[in-house]
């Protein structure tokens, strides 16, 4: 198979990830939860992973880094609970559903309100200028994916991130295509809650993620059980990661995560990047001359993530990504959980195609789904 649905999952995990995952079942017992040798080895893993994860991506206290098993479970712990209590959010219009949402369900339960500011990928000085004109005197939070997993469009965090400070307002970011990809620093760009998956560029195992959480706004809790501290009171702990980590933790994965993060960080998020443009620099001048073919990503920049978006004129997504799969090419098509981003590239219609590569993917791989993708275009899909 020629895999290039790395925006989705990263596949294949590097070998040191896959060891990972069976030291945290081998070696390791539940945190929290006794004093012997496997539960020590449990917590020591755990603290290395919020360590890794810190050193990442710019975050001063390990202690604030929560593990989930999700970044769509972090952003609904971001959001639900800065927004319990009332207020109104202002997001961009390219948001995951994992935004969209939680903020609609806050909006149409009466809890909290939320207005959408529209982006302008070739004018970043116009998108920080919609954010602003959307802040209305109960804005609370200011939230935003750091690029569309749509068009790989990036968005101007950093510039975002002043804007939320200046405006005293928390600041949550989505980090799940940019992540392990595109640089993300919490300390330089000011941002309070960053939601991360671990399953994508990051290379972990599916099923993890992480909630980093500056020092300035607390959450309210969405979840409460045994946290292994403080257990004779019947409220949560305060402190973190234990005030929003209850219950037992998928120790495998997030062994497996450090596993991931350590890779990425090894060889370097800007590395990492300019080699994924280099691979899709072939697909974006190839599709291009397709007359029956519309790219909708973004430009191979350092800005944005690198990946391609095409649709081919008067067929579905789903029966290009069909036709591709029978040949052994696996695409990711449909809408990408992203009704937000399709209506602004106006593809409600029928969707997109979206093509993304990992370290792993190599010229050889590209030449031939290329090749493939001709093959299947000139018998006629339809």
């Amino acid at each position: 198979m020629i895999y290039l649905d790395n925006a989705a999952t990263t596949y294949p995990k590097p070998p040191s990830v896959l060891a990972a995952v069976v030291r945290g079942l081998e070696k390791c017992g539940n945190h929290g939860r006794g004093g012997h040798t496997l539960s020590l080895a449990a917590a020591e893993e755990l603290w290395t992973a919020r360590e890794t994860a810190a050193r990442l991506f710019g975050l001063d206290n390990p202690a604030r880094a929560v593990f989930c098993e999700n970044c769509t479970m972090a952003l609904n712990m971001a959001l639900k609970g800065l927004l319990s209590g009332g207020g109104h959010a202002v997001c961009s219009d390219v948001e995951h559903n994992a935004v969209m949402r939680p903020l609609h369900a806050l909006s149409v339960s009466g809890v909290a309100a939320f207005s959408v500011a529209e982006t302008d990928p070739e004018n970043e000085e116009k998108t920080v200028e919609n954010f602003r004109r959307a802040i209305t005197p109960d804005t609370t939070v200011l939230c935003c994916t750091a690029c569309s997993n749509v068009t790989g469009a990036g968005l101007p965090i950093r510039a975002l991130g002043a804007l939320a400070r200046e405006r005293n307002l928390a600041f949550v970011v989505d980090g799940a295509q940019a992540a392990g990809t595109l640089p993300l620093s919490m300390k330089r760009d000011n941002i309070d809650f960053l939601c991360l998956p671990g399953h994508k560029g990051l290379y972990g195992p599916m099923g993890t993620g992480l909630l980093l959480c500056g020092d300035r706004y607390p959450l309210c809790t969405w979840m409460e059980g045994g946290t292994g501290s403080q257990s004779l009171s019947y409220y949560p702990p305060e402190e973190l990661p234990d005030r929003l980590e209850c219950g037992t933790l998928n120790l495998p994965g997030i062994c497996g995560l450090r596993a991931g993060m350590e890779f990425v960080e090894k060889r370097g998020i800007e590395a990492i990047a300019a080699a994924k443009r280099r691979e899709m620099a072939p697909v974006v001048e190839q599709l291009a001359e397709n007359p029956r073919v519309t790219l909708c990503s973004a430009p191979l920049s350092p800005q944005n993530a690198p990946l391609v978006t095409f649709t081919v004129a008067g067929v579905p997504s789903e029966r290009v990504a069909e036709a591709l799969a029978a040949a052994g090419v696996a695409v990711r098509a449909g809408y990408h959980c992203a009704p937000a981003a399709h209506a602004k590239c106006d593809t409600l219609d029928a969707g997109a195609v979206r093509v993304s590569p990992s370290v792993f993917t190599d010229g050889r791989q590209i030449t031939a789904f290329l090749k493939i993708f001709d093959e299947i275009d000139k018998k006629g899909l339809q």
